[in-house]
């Protein structure tokens, strides 16, 4: 019998989703002998063949190791990995391009960030703001940090929709507060948090700010000076480009204050057997043969975003996600997780099936055709706050359709009726 959610209609979008998903080769693969429904963008996007091209061409045509030679390959690799780095800058507003530090991605930005700035500044007494929605990599290294300094780690609590409580900011932020480190949008949640408001008031007490931005790099059309932050993080994967590639951007006053988080070769000025110089930013941060391929690719998923239009991404995932909630919300003992307020969410939709253990649950849909994700998201405190042990997570972005929505749906109305719900 066909649901009565089938009759929704789907909000318009601004993008032409046909002509994007033609730039997307793998969205044709199938799974199980159905046609894939890609929703774990939130773990990682897929690449549209602009980026695959890229890297390939640069294989095929320039490979060679960048400001160590002065042959025709490794001047052809230095311009296209320094050019890299001026295109990824635009996208993000970032003015002067050392200030932006070539990473792995955002776990190794936030390390750089704790190992760097934080063993050379942070002492016993002082105390580091985090809150209860953060992902791993924006707990471990700042944990490790505290236990190696002495200082102690605060967080800011989540309200029963998983947004921050703010209420009690004025009083956690004092003058002890010497770094402040939040994510830009959860990634279990998709819940957008103030940063800038947060910025602001960190600033006041004389603390630093650091905004991790795994989530809102592909997503939110960021300009990262205007967020008023220190340091900002990103993952180049997340946002259609490569793995192994990513970002940290921070204000130079502060980055060139800090001491080299690798050592090698290409971070130095001068080496002698007992000490060393270090490098100018950014290759100060940049110690060792860095991922150029990486870095290409990367440069090219810029391009490709900027081309496509931030802000017109950004309406797309919300009518994604507003027609998401609605046929979700018609399916009887699923609970959706986070904010009611979809302009507080990003285009993520965490949630539970009566209870169907959410591997379970995934399993059934990958039958199905369609990917999610399931599992604590690398957020097991954010669980734990929550109530739960796990979630089922879908996740949107610019190529997912209003059919891919559909498809989703029918997938969990089988997996409740095999469950005998």
């Amino acid at each position: 019998m066909m649901n009565n959610a089938t009759l929704l209609e789907a909000p318009a979008s601004p993008l032409d989703v046909k002509r994007i998903r033609d730039d997307f080769p793998i969205l044709r693969e199938t799974s199980n002998g159905k046609q894939i429904v890609y929703l774990d963008n939130a773990a990682s996007t897929q690449k549209p063949t602009a980026v695959i091209d890229a890297i390939a061409e640069h294989y095929r045509h320039n490979n060679a190791n960048v400001h160590r030679g002065i042959h025709e390959l490794s001047n052809r690799a230095s311009d296209a990995y320094d050019g890299a780095r001026t295109r990824v800058a635009k996208l993000f507003g970032i003015a002067d391009e050392a200030e932006l530090i070539w990473t792995r991605g955002t776990t190794e930005s936030l390390n750089l960030i704790a190992y760097s700035w934080g063993l050379a500044n942070l002492k016993r007494g002082d105390e580091i703001l985090l809150s209860e929605l953060e992902h791993h990599s924006n707990l471990v290294p700042w944990q490790l940090v505290a236990q190696r300094t002495g200082a102690k780690l605060r967080f800011l609590r989540i309200d029963d929709q998983g947004r921050l409580d703010l209420e009690p900011l004025d009083q956690v932020l004092t003058e002890r507060t010497k770094l402040v480190s939040l994510s830009h949008v959860s990634n279990a949640l998709g819940t957008v948090n103030p940063v800038k408001e947060i910025a602001a008031k960190a600033h006041a007490v004389g603390a630093l700010m650091v905004v991790d931005g795994a989530q809102s790099a592909p997503h939110l059309p960021v300009d990262v000076p205007s967020l008023g932050c220190d340091f900002y993080a990103f993952s180049g994967h997340k946002m259609c480009g490569p793995t192994g590639i990513g970002g940290l951007w921070g204000r130079r006053e502060v980055l060139e204050a800090m001491p080299p988080f690798h050592g090698g070769g290409d971070m130095i000025e001068w080496v002698d057997l007992e000490q060393s110089t270090y490098a100018a930013l950014p290759h100060r941060f940049e110690a060792g043969t860095p991922n150029i391929a990486g870095a290409v690719g990367l440069a090219a998923a810029a391009d490709y975003l900027a081309g496509i239009g931030r802000e017109a991404i950004l309406a797309h995932e919300r009518s994604l996600i507003a027609y998401a909630v609605e046929r979700m919300g018609e399916i009887p003992d699923l609970r959706i997780l986070g904010p009611s307020n979809l302009s507080e969410r990003s285009g993520v939709v965490s949630f539970t099936l009566a209870d169907v253990h959410p591997h379970d649950l995934a399993t059934i849909l990958d039958s199905e055709g369609v990917a999610i994700r399931a599992g604590h998201h690398c957020c097991q405190p954010l669980m734990k706050c929550l109530g739960v042990g796990s979630t089922a997570r879908a996740s949107f972005y610019l190529y997912n359709t209003p059919a891919e929505v559909d498809a989703l749906v029918d997938a969990l109305h089988k997996a409740r009726g095999l469950f005998g719900y």
